[in-house]
């Protein structure tokens, strides 16, 4: 079992390493990316195709990545937006890693590419020990998924840069209650922006947008407790990123543009 153990440990020390220069790389060509992680079912791929329209009516040079383990639905979905869009099928592997999101780039990302959105594969277990390289980590729930979810998967919780909920629209027939949700996110990350969306209503779209720039330009991010401590071993080059980190920065700096509902 302790072999077991640390063999795992060794995989994201690993892991982090490659995480690290790979940031350190699209830094220096400008780009920045952002990890978007949550259950299947989400609304995930609904609220990232709205941000990459959004994008692009403004002008803004964004491309995505999306994972799946079998199917490339979401990326025919995500090429609506008219940006480069890339499938990445990981044949049953329940993560990316950051040597796989290497692989996938030369050749492909366009250059002056301002923000890559990785759409991760939908679980809230295995993505969530996994840099990738990113400077910004978006955690995402749906109000169907029930308000204790924070604490059934503390570690993807707890190391989230920005939390979304989704499908607010349907909040109310669901019996979602914002405030426990809310209060749960706190007890595992304390000081996270918590925001409500919804991309059928257009809810809150643009504020992941809005915030991936303002982390790109350099604005703080979120550092959550977890990755302060370390105490799962990936949280401080998940939490880094080259910006300036301040606990709970995040409210302050990047308070505008976008219409939310809230905050944690």
């Amino acid at each position: 079992m302790c072999r077991v153990v640390d063999l795992h440990q060794a995989v994201l020390v690993k892991n982090d390493e490659r995480a690290g220069a790979l940031r350190t790389e699209l830094a220096a060509r400008g780009t920045t990316v952002v990890n978007l992680l949550s259950s299947p079912g989400s609304g995930k791929t609904a609220l990232l195709e709205a941000e990459l329209a959004l994008a692009a009516s403004r002008g803004v040079p964004v491309a995505a990545l999306t994972a799946d383990l079998a199917t490339e639905h979401d990326a025919e979905r995500l090429a609506r937006a008219g940006v480069p869009v890339k499938q990445v099928l990981t044949d049953g592997l329940c993560h990316m890693e950051a040597d796989m999101l290497r692989a996938q780039l030369d050749g492909w990302l366009p250059d002056g590419t301002r923000l890559l959105f990785v759409e991760n594969v939908g679980n809230l277990v295995c993505p969530a020990s996994y840099d990738l390289g990113e400077s910004l980590r978006v955690v995402l729930a749906s109000v169907t998924e029930g308000e204790d979810k924070p604490l059934k998967y503390p570690t993807a919780f707890g190391l989230a840069h920005l939390v979304v909920v989704t499908k607010d629209d349907i909040a109310e027939a669901a019996g979602f209650d914002e405030d426990a949700f809310r209060a749960n996110v706190r007890q595992v990350n304390p000081g996270v922006e918590v925001a409500v969306t919804s991309a059928r209503r257009g809810t809150g779209v643009g504020l992941v947008l809005e915030r991936a720039l303002a982390v790109a330009a350099g604005g703080a991010v979120h550092r959550p407790v977890m990755a302060r401590n370390g105490s799962d071993g990936v949280g401080d080059s998940v939490a880094g990123g080259g910006t300036g980190v301040e606990p709970g920065g995040v409210d302050d700096a990047m308070a505008g543009g976008v219409p939310v509902r809230g905050r944690s």
